[in-house]
């Protein structure tokens, strides 16, 4: 098997100091301050995590904080980063060091890897940059960057290969400096050796140990098998706006199934299929529901990792029964626009719809 060439480490060392990035979470070494953006950083841009990351430790800033807050209140700060189950899971992991560490996150790679929702990849970046513990810590842009390097043909998307990377990668990581030779790999797969063609191979401090350079391959690694077709799912958003004689308008949100897609989060109620005004109307009024008016809303569609929702949407003017039946459209809850701001997540599949909440 061949290894990442130890000759790469003082020179990305030496970019890494004068290049990075200044990031947030740059400028702490608190364990659970990175786990919390390590966790915020799975499949979303640093761009992207920068106020999320601000506004949650301003709220949570403690182990103790997070294992103690309603399930309602983190899922309100994570609403827009998606992956719900990532802030699910970083609360029971705050349960577990609560309960089990006396509220000190482990200073050791294994017991990290044991906590709920924390792999291989984010159980070495907390323990080399918080501890200099020399664990590597491979994601999608070390990924690349490696296989360029060591012009490595492996389908990057197999655990086979991950686990020949990380090996490669392991016996190059320094201590002291771990957590920096760490994320300068990642600093260069952000923003040097890109994907495709996009790589800026002239700026790279590692070009002249790069096989895929040499050899002219860069546009073709790494290797990644395509997946299968993505499916879709066809939904009609059903925006319910409750007419009672308030001046102040309500709409009916309802919490999906605990497991499964989204799950346990609030959404507008919904159904398979693309219907009509008529058969909104027709569904309605057979729950037992006065409807005063349909107006159809704009399209929308959401890309989850699957399955992408091509959704049609009704706003409709409704007053409820005094019983409504059980699992009915409008079996939920009914909240202001304020309330759906401040108190309830409505997850960002649905972001064609919240904009008529006012």
């Amino acid at each position: 098997m061949s290894r990442f060439p130890q000759d790469a480490v003082p020179l990305l060392l030496d970019w890494y100091h004068t290049h990075r990035r200044d990031l947030p979470w740059r400028q702490t070494r608190d364990p659970y301050h990175i786990l919390v953006s390590e966790i915020m950083l799975q499949q979303t841009r640093a761009e992207t995590v920068k106020p999320y990351y601000a506004r949650f430790l301003r709220e949570l800033p403690t182990v103790e904080a997070m294992a103690n807050a309603p399930e309602d209140v983190i899922l309100k700060l994570w609403e827009g980063l998606g992956y719900y189950s990532r802030v699910r899971n970083l609360q029971r992991a705050a349960w577990v060091v609560m309960e089990q560490y006396g509220g000190v996150i482990p200073a050791d790679f294994d017991r990290l890897l044991s906590l709920p929702g924390v792999g291989r990849y984010t159980a070495g970046a907390v323990a080399s940059i918080a501890f200099d513990i020399p664990a590597p810590a491979v994601d999608g842009n070390v990924l690349r960057v490696a296989a360029r390097i060591m012009g490595d043909d492996g389908d990057v998307l197999t655990d086979a290969t991950k686990k020949r990377m990380e090996s490669a990668i392991a016996p190059c990581v320094p201590s002291p400096g771990a957590g920096d030779f760490n994320q300068s790999l990642i600093e260069l797969g952000a923003v040097i050796c890109l994907p495709g063609t996009s790589a800026r191979c002239g700026d790279c401090p590692l070009q002249l140990l790069c096989n895929a350079q040499r050899e002219g391959r860069v546009a073709d690694l790494p290797v990644r098998i395509p997946k299968a077709k993505r499916k879709f799912e066809n939904l009609t958003v059903f925006l319910l706006r409750v007419i009672d004689g308030d001046s102040i308008s309500r709409y009916i949100i309802r919490r999906r199934p605990e497991k499964g897609l989204l799950g346990g989060l609030y959404e507008f109620p919904n159904m398979q299929g693309h219907l009509t005004a008529e058969e909104v109307m027709k569904i309605l009024t057979a729950e037992g529901v006065a409807v005063h008016g349909v107006a159809p809303l704009a399209e929308g569609k959401h890309i989850f990792t699957h399955i992408t929702w091509r959704m049609t949407g009704y706003l409709c003017d409704v007053t409820l029964p005094d019983t409504l039946p059980e699992n009915g459209l409008c079996d939920g809850i009914s909240v202001t626009a304020e309330d759906m701001a401040e108190k309830y997540s409505i997850p960002s599949a649905f972001a064609a719809y919240k904009k008529y909440v006012v």
